[in-house]
């Protein structure tokens, strides 16, 4: 029977699965609800539930498998440590033994950002340059993010390298859930953002936005404000202001690593010219010991698929290891 790699991107609310030939070209992708409120042993009965089902659709055996989950992970044994937004925290859970137990393969567990900037390298904007130094921030309920230099993704002694979203951008800024103030997190995730648009929606400096969601606060997100931002001038002035705080992020990291790239993914991200443009811009300017002009700032090419894709990415290193 022929071989398949399988990818699983853990999502607070979905679970992706992919399964992919051998070189890494997908051949069936399905996604089911997380249920994180069933707890650990029911989610990763139907995880392997859905693996199993694809091998049997494909007729292909499993050689190895990939899975990112939205927290901190143990690399060299694959259990997870915190992950933030699931009932329980999942303290403990021995993903990686659980899901090998079963299905009789190599399973390698990574934090979902640096999962999906392994995605990046492999699948997108390092497709055409093998060797690019990048930082990825995934933009969305949080802010994640990875770094690979030289076209190899950098985990650090923890797989903890790369947490671009706690990065202290205010020193007085909110209370983050890191125990940290002041992190990109708290000033810039899409959640903190359409925060500021409700909040300016209620002191009627928001018509439009008001207009676009009936009034109802709790239809506010970035998409919206988006589409708002054309005719109010205090929803644009707060996209700018996260945008900001996001290229302040980026410049700091321009300073340390000097990379080829800045990739902006997630749901923020589909902010589109004007995050680019402004992150850009702060580059430019708070970047003055080298030039700036070689890095480049874009959106991630992959969008929602980026975390199942490097999920599938992370089983072939499994395979090959």
């Amino acid at each position: 029977m022929a071989k398949a790699l399988a990818g699983i991107d853990l999502g607070g609310t979905t679970i992706k699965a992919a399964l992919a030939d051998t070189d890494g070209m997908p051949l069936v992708e399905r996604s089911i609800p997380t249920q994180s409120h069933l707890g650990a042993a029911d989610v990763l009965e139907r995880i392997g539930q859905l693996i199993e089902t694809m091998s049997s659709e494909s007729n292909r055996e499993v050689a190895a498998i990939g899975v990112g989950v939205p927290g901190l992970v143990n690399i060299a044994t694959g259990i997870t440590r915190f992950l933030p937004n699931f009932p329980g925290q999942w303290r403990d859970v021995a993903v990686a033994e659980s899901l090998r137990t079963r299905l009789k393969a190599p399973v390698r567990l990574l934090n979902d950002a640096r999962t999906a900037t392994l995605a990046e390298l492999k699948f997108g904007h390092g497709v055409e340059q093998p060797n690019i130094t990048l930082a990825f921030f995934t933009l969305g309920t949080g802010v994640g993010g990875g770094v690979a230099i030289n076209g190899h993704l950098r985990l650090g002694p923890l797989g903890a390298a790369g947490e671009l979203g706690h990065q202290t951008i205010r020193a007085d800024g909110p209370r983050c859930g890191c125990g940290n103030r002041g992190c990109l997190e708290t000033l810039a995730s899409g959640p903190a953002i359409a925060a500021e648009g409700v909040r300016l929606m209620r002191m009627g400096l928001a018509p439009a936005l008001h207009n676009l969601v009936a009034g109802n606060a709790d239809l506010v997100t970035t998409r919206e404000m988006a589409v708002a931002a054309e005719t109010d001038a205090a929803i644009r002035e707060a996209i700018l202001s996260a945008a900001n705080y996001i290229g302040i992020a980026a410049a700091n990291v321009v300073t340390i690593l000097h990379p080829d790239l800045i990739v902006l993914g997630g749901g923020v991200a589909e902010l589109g010219d004007i995050l680019t443009d402004t992150v850009t811009s702060v580059i430019h300017t708070r970047v003055g010991m080298f030039p700036a002009d070689n890095v480049r700032v874009a959106r991630s090419r992959l969008g929602e698929r980026a975390g199942v894709l490097g999920a599938v990415a992370l089983a072939a290193e499994a395979a090959s290891s």
